[in-house]
């Protein structure tokens, strides 16, 4: 008997809260209080591979982009127990928009209303460590300050056979979450040098902190790459 997803996506986020309630978050160089201090606003950006561990510091009322597929579906409740407000669209496997962009401009909205903005960079269909131009969109268009951090759990398991290889922490582990320098627009950068320049620090950062995962997802990217081509 097949089970519906629904279901199954509550049962994650119960799992999400009982692992948030075991598992200990270490924060290393976060920006976000002088961010807050200052009336700032910023913009998370991780690899849809830490989505779960990113999820056990996320504030309240951010806002997160979530993808219209039905691994999207399963990750919604899960947002919703931890008080993050999903906003649904992403792009079709052709490169056309599925809400996407009006996803995109409900979460320049949010950010502009005073409230932090998520977006797993190189979801929902990758490659992996490949960032997608909405988060540099994003930044451009409220001036918002870009955060990237990586999540590494102590253990873990992966979704091997996944195409970002998901990590999912264990329970009563350490998660430490690395936070890179703050990146902001530049005047007259145009969107795609802006993209390539959060790119470069996010893998920077896990190559630094998580060189032996980082160096195996990426070259997985390559192989499928060269595969396709």
């Amino acid at each position: 008997m097949k089970i519906p997803r629904r279901p199954i996506g509550w049962l994650i986020a119960m799992a999400v809260l009982l692992l948030k309630a075991c598992c200990r978050v270490r924060l290393h160089n976060d920006p976000r209080p002088m961010l807050r201090l200052n009336g700032h606003p910023y913009a998370y950006s991780v690899l849809h591979a830490h989505q779960i561990s990113a999820v056990m510091f996320g504030e309240r009322g951010t806002g997160a982009m979530v993808s219209r597929s039905a691994e999207g579906n399963l990750l919604v409740p899960s947002l919703i127990v931890r008080g993050i407000i999903p906003v649904r669209g992403s792009q079709t496997k052709n490169g056309g928009d599925k809400g996407g962009l009006k996803a995109l401009n409900s979460l320049i909205a949010h950010v502009n209303g005073g409230a932090p903005a998520y977006l797993a960079v190189d979801g929902p269909r990758g490659p992996r460590n490949r960032v997608h131009k909405g988060i540099a969109v994003l930044s451009q268009r409220t001036g918002a300050a870009v955060v990237n951090v990586v999540a590494v759990p102590k253990r873990r398991w992966f979704l091997s056979r996944a195409w970002d290889r998901l990590q999912i922490p264990q329970p009563f582990t350490t998660i430490d979450a690395y936070f890179s320098e703050l990146i902001y627009p530049r005047e007259g950068e145009g969107t795609d040098q802006y993209r390539e320049r959060i790119e470069t620090s996010l893998n920077e950062l896990e190559q630094e902190h998580d060189p032996i995962e980082s160096d195996r997802a990426r070259g997985g990217t390559r192989k499928r790459m060269h595969n396709a081509a």
